[in-house]
């Protein structure tokens, strides 16, 4: 024991002894501050030194904590118990959390779709690339911290928590140190917080806030100055490291900046009555996945100062175990304000969130919307309160939105696949092209086929929203002759496969609304230019290529959509359902005696996990043609492998592409996804389907299948899509074929 622990010691017992000894003249307790430094992940070594200190009885008056000892501090300061932040911690997923993660269902369906082919997305204003301020906009921590935070909505000054709390944060743009003591707790530990790089600035009194560790890591001075007699300090912060482990340049540049505050923490250190340095050497920053460990290392340095903490200890019962946390279900949402939206209305933002007043909503409801509406990207931050309403059962909320200045995005992807062969994907992006809540997307393919697709789109939230497609596609491929020829022509010429080149460009006109939420609902008009012509058949002339159609055709279409799969290529979760209805009213002279005809189609998916490694999905399509019956180039056409298929072209394995066709069809497939290392995945799958003409009238669509297929496949998950490679065999055909994908499909 050292002489400044044994002078400690005493002056507690004399404190004590002194009480005892003069009842009538009263001394008060010693009034005790925690502080608690920053380190990131190095810093849930508090939990653990506050669970040692509140089994012993330990009575705080007082917190002040930097960067995660602020995060950490102010939950203690709400009235969470050590034992209680261990458990909330440990389940808590960091990379989820860090990441800035959104779940896939958070994304509109026209944005998931542009979210799912691009692999590389640049900001693009002026005609200049521009990187983005930080890693993460932290919106997942924020809204983790607001819940956990919500008990003490209500408290503006901080002082009045059930242990009075203040936090440090540094002004960016003068590098001067701000304290946090007043106004919204959750945003002002986010700027205490705000690690340069990972999280982006935060803004608070019209200052520009980012990490507290920049200027005062450990603000033990200012807790001094609030009353403390003793002040118990946590320091997680970092070393100096050795020449051996200097070895990069983010561990020099790391050397640099711990220079001045270790140089700080000579001083600080004598300062401190209790001082506490956990052993946390062996991990860094971001080493989150090693949480059960660093808790251990402050529960063991703690467990040090075993002694001079139980002299601290107080028969008054510790706040922390007083109060009951109870988890929220649901909340009711009284009324709602929204405030810094300029380009974006009311109604748009309140879309996004599915919110309304006076409603009673889950909070996991409640959280989706944010999601929502984070997932646009439109904002650089959203940040919100859930008070009290006064007088009223539930919450008002109250939301600030910072418009993204960025508007314009350069994107890029890669792509093969047996089909359309090799592309590469170069995309323009512009947000509020010519009103405010619209955003237009131009998609160039080039390579063998080259394509394109345009959309735009005026979002209204919950009002209809009003949508214009263009799309250009075209490939060249053996196919069956039965999608362009009768039997007839088929016997006469003896036909297996043959050779076109089919073009199609297809313009919508639509209008968009949620209905029940979750389910996109469209409607609209539709104009397809449909060319199929062949140097396998010779015509008239035999310098032409033969011209089985050259047609425009004029429809009304609908569409109801719901997606909830948690990944487009392997899902672990989520239902999945898409259905659609074309009614063809007109079409060009090219087809004579023309008459209306209509098609309806369905897709049906359900994913599920049993454990870690193994996930499965089932899914069921079918589609029928009725009316007109007499064109065959939009009947369905089953065979090959992938996704983003046009018109009627159904994938099935064990079948080449458009290999069998009918105006009516079923299918059933069934995939089992082993991901044996992350990012890996071995998949065994089954399709069964009953293709023909009228299979529903005939009773032919509930009976055994006529065509199966089975495929074995491995796949990797890159940056550039999933790269994949499948061997197939149909007992029909007797035959395996392969096929290979890689890239997102587009």
């Amino acid at each position: 024991m050292n002489k400044k622990t044994i002078i400690l010691t005493l002056f507690i017992l004399a404190t004590l002894s002194a009480k005892a000894q003069n009842k009538a003249q009263e001394n008060p307790k010693p009034k005790v501050g925690l502080v608690l430094s920053g380190g990131g992940a190095k810093g849930l070594a508090h939990i653990g030194v506050l669970k040692v200190m509140d089994s012993l009885g330990v009575k705080i008056d007082y917190v002040a904590g930097t960067s995660m000892g602020a995060i950490i501090g102010a939950l203690y300061a709400s009235g969470y118990s050590g034992k209680q932040l261990d458990s909330i911690f440990q389940n808590i997923d960091f990379d989820n959390i860090i990441n800035d993660d959104l779940p896939r269902s958070s994304t509109a369906f026209s944005e998931r779709d542009n979210m799912e082919k691009y692999a590389v997305k640049l900001p693009f204003n002026d005609f200049k690339i521009k990187l983005p301020s930080a890693l993460s906009r932290g919106q997942n921590t924020y809204g983790l911290l607001l819940k956990l935070l919500i008990h003490v909505n209500t408290v503006d000054d901080f002082s009045k928590l059930p242990i009075p709390f203040f936090c440090i944060a540094t002004n960016i743009e003068n590098g001067r140190q701000v304290i946090l003591d007043k106004g919204n707790l959750t945003q002002s530990i986010m700027a205490s917080g705000a690690l340069p790089s990972l999280f982006q600035p935060v803004t608070i009194n019209d200052e520009i806030l980012i990490d507290g560790g920049v200027v005062n890591n450990y603000p033990i001075d200012e807790l001094r100055a609030k009353d403390m007699d003793i002040i118990i300090g946590v320091d997680v912060q970092d070393g100096l490291a050795t020449r051996e482990e200097l070895t990069s340049a983010p561990e020099v540049l790391f050397q640099i900046n711990n220079f001045r505050t270790i140089n700080a923490m000579k001083l600080k250190i004598e300062k401190t009555d209790v001082y506490i340095k956990p052993n946390i050497k062996d991990f860094n920053v971001v080493s989150f996945n090693q949480g059960n460990n660093i808790i251990k290392a402050g529960k063991f340095a703690a467990l040090s100062k075993l002694n001079i903490l139980r002299g601290l200890a107080s028969k008054t019962p510790n706040i922390n175990q007083q109060i009951n946390l109870k988890s929220i279900d649901s909340i009711t949402i009284n009324t709602i304000k929204v405030s810094g939206n300029k380009n974006y209305t009311r109604a748009y933002i309140l879309g996004k969130l599915k919110l309304k007043n006076n409603e009673k909503i889950s909070y996991k409801d409640f959280s989706k919307g944010v999601n929502n509406l984070v997932a646009t990207n439109n904002f650089d931050a959203f940040e919100y309160e859930l008070k009290d309403s006064p007088n009223k059962d539930g919450y008002d909320l109250q939301a600030s939105v910072k418009e993204t200045r960025v508007n314009t995005f350069l994107k890029l992807g890669l792509h093969y696949d047996n089909l359309y062969k090799s592309a590469a994907l170069i995309n323009l992006t512009k947000k509020q092209l010519l009103f405010k809540n619209d955003v237009g997307s131009l998609d160039l393919i080039l390579g063998d086929d080259v394509r394109y697709n345009f959309e735009y789109l005026i979002d209204k939230g919950f009002y209809w929203s009003i949508g214009l497609r263009s799309r250009y596609n075209q490939f060249h491929k053996n196919i069956s002759p039965q999608l362009v020829l009768d039997d007839d022509q088929i016997m006469t010429a003896g036909l297996n496969k043959i050779d076109v080149k089919l073009r199609d460009q297809t313009n919508q006109f639509y209008l968009q609304t949620l209905f029940r939420r979750d389910f996109a609902l469209s409607a609209g008009v539709e104009h397809k230019r449909l060319e199929i012509n062949s140097e396998t058949i010779i015509g008239n002339n035999p310098d032409e290529d033969f011209l089985f159609e050259k047609t425009d055709y004029i429809s009304l279409f609908g569409n109801l959509k719901f997606d909830s799969y948690d990944d487009k290529y392997f899902p672990k979760k989520g239902v999945y359902f898409n259905g659609d209805l074309n009614i063809y009213l007109t079409a060009s002279s090219f087809v004579p005696d023309f008459k209306e005809f209509s098609i309806a189609k369905a897709d049906i998916g359900y994913a599920f996990s049993v454990s870690d490694k193994w996930a499965f999905n089932f899914r069921t399509s079918g589609g029928f043609k009725f009316g007109d019956k007499s064109n065959r180039t939009l009947d369905f056409a089953l065979g090959g492998y992938g996704n983003n298929l046009i018109n009627n072209f159904i994938p099935f394995l064990g079948y080449d592409f458009i290999s069998l066709t009918g105006n009516s069809y079923v299918k059933a497939s069934a995939i089992a996804d082993f991901e044996a290392f992350k990012n890996h995945h071995i998949t065994f799958e089954g399709n069964w389907a009953n293709v023909d003409n009228d299979i529903f009238d005939s009773g032919e669509w509930f009976t055994l299948p006529d065509y199966r297929g089975y495929a074995l496949g491995y796949a990797i998950e890159t940056f550039l899509g999933p790269i994949q490679a499948k061997y197939s065999y149909s007992p029909e055909q007797g035959e395996g074929s392969w096929f290979f994908n890689i890239g997102f499909w587009f």
